[in-house]
């Protein structure tokens, strides 16, 4: 059986459209990794993404979209409902076949 994981990042930024999608590009550009869900909140100004792959894949995209949000967002200026701690503020990683 393939082993799959998944990837439910949540970034610092939900309102700018263009940014979400350069960090999701980043994400679809490594091989073997689907995307699943990208849900931007624009009162929280967060966006959780969702992608799944193997190990190595999805690790791969989670630190290309990490190095990519910190290039993107501004952390001096954001504001929104959700407390935050960076660009890439959690990156959660789920098994689901082992």
């Amino acid at each position: 059986m393939q082993k799959l994981i998944e990837c439910v990042p949540n970034f610092s930024e939900g309102r700018n459209l263009e940014i979400i999608k350069q960090i999701t590009d980043e994400i679809t550009r490594v091989d073997g990794v689907t995307l699943l869900d990208v849900d931007p909140g624009g009162a929280t100004n967060r966006t959780v993404v969702t992608f799944v792959g193997e190990p190595e894949a999805v690790i791969e995209a989670a630190v290309l979209a990490g190095h990519k949000s910190k290039q993107l967002i501004d952390m001096s200026n954001h504001s929104g409902e959700h407390p935050r701690f960076g660009a890439m503020d959690v990156c959660p990683l789920v098994p689901i076949s082992a």
